[in-house]
């Protein structure tokens, strides 16, 4: 995801049209993450809408428009974190069927089979471990920015993410079958 920081500048004086501009440039890597980590496509998109009216409302703060980036996903970590501490308890699972059906293209070229695997072994890990993946691995971004965005020591996000990918190659290893962990 690539940002325009003059659109960012823009943005912050109050131009619409450039909010616009931002909000398409980074929509889909926002629904990604969302997607990964709270298992449900209407939660995503939810989380993705508070997430944007959040932004709108606050752009005017933001003090770096090179900072935009991690700023909206620090916001999206937090709606995510909202929506996942008022709905666990009316759900103990994550629906297949809305990663099936969803238009968002994930970020291998690998059979269904492939992806049904890879989503089950994710949801094996739990929130704050699926988290540093996604938000490693699917969204590219380094140590040193995951562990701002979550609000971690870089040497905490660093061993959770060998251990996780640990954790995921062994449970794609073993064929196990997870439910949403906490």
């Amino acid at each position: 995801m690539t940002i325009d920081i003059r659109v960012v500048e823009e943005a912050r004086l109050g131009d619409q049209e450039a909010f616009t501009r931002l909000y398409e440039q980074v929509y889909a890597d926002l629904y990604k993450t969302a997607l990964f980590i709270l298992g449900s496509r209407s939660d995503a998109e939810d989380a993705v809408s508070e997430t944007f009216l959040d932004a709108y409302r606050g752009i005017r703060k933001l003090k770096e428009p090179s900072a935009f980036k991690s700023w909206i996903f620090k916001i999206l970590q937090a709606r995510c974190n909202r929506k996942i501490a008022l709905n666990y308890k009316l759900r103990n699972h994550f629906n297949l069927e809305d990663f099936a059906l969803s238009d968002t293209s994930l970020c291998y070229n690998q059979n269904s089979d492939d992806k049904l695997v890879l989503m089950n072994a994710l949801y094996c890990l739990n929130y704050h471990e699926r988290s540093i993946v996604v938000l490693s691995v699917i969204q590219g971004y380094k140590i040193r920015e995951i562990a701002e965005i979550l609000k971690m020591p870089q040497g905490t996000v660093s061993s959770k993410l060998h251990r996780c990918l640990e954790k995921l190659k062994k449970t794609i290893e073993r064929g196990e079958y997870c439910e949403v962990q906490k």
